[in-house]
């Protein structure tokens, strides 16, 4: 696809998904938990009893497991959005790269070798 084609509104690239009002409606239980983790109170009461806390924020059964599995694909795909998606990311030892590499299906060590600047966390 050119870029001049991705520009046009409405096109759908392969592989990915839009962020859009359905979204997030879908994703609104995680988000909320995972945009809580803003506060340390809440960082280290997750850290203390992450079922509470799911529970707390009224996550689905499917949404907790996700999160348990550290899915993050699974996550995005039921509407998480990565800017708070981060949030559990840092609260669960899972950075970026981390977590690009998981959505890629790559080790981190072969995500690592796509960077441009080796070393990278």
């Amino acid at each position: 696809m050119t870029p001049d084609v991705q520009l046009r509104p409405g096109t759908k690239i392969a592989g990915s998904d839009v962020f859009d009002l359905r979204m997030s409606a879908e994703g609104y239980r995680i988000n909320k938990m995972c945009n809580a983790l803003s506060s340390a109170a809440n960082r280290d009461a997750y850290k203390r009893d992450e079922e509470a806390f799911m529970a707390a924020h009224g996550l689905s059964e499917d949404e907790k497991a996700l999160v348990r599995a550290r899915d993050f694909a699974g996550l995005l795909a039921h509407g998480a959005n990565i800017y708070f998606l981060l949030k559990l990311g840092v609260v669960t030892g899972n950075g970026l790269y981390t977590m690009g590499a998981q959505m890629r299906g790559e080790t981190y060590e072969q995500f690592l070798a796509t960077r441009n600047a080796p070393g990278a966390t």
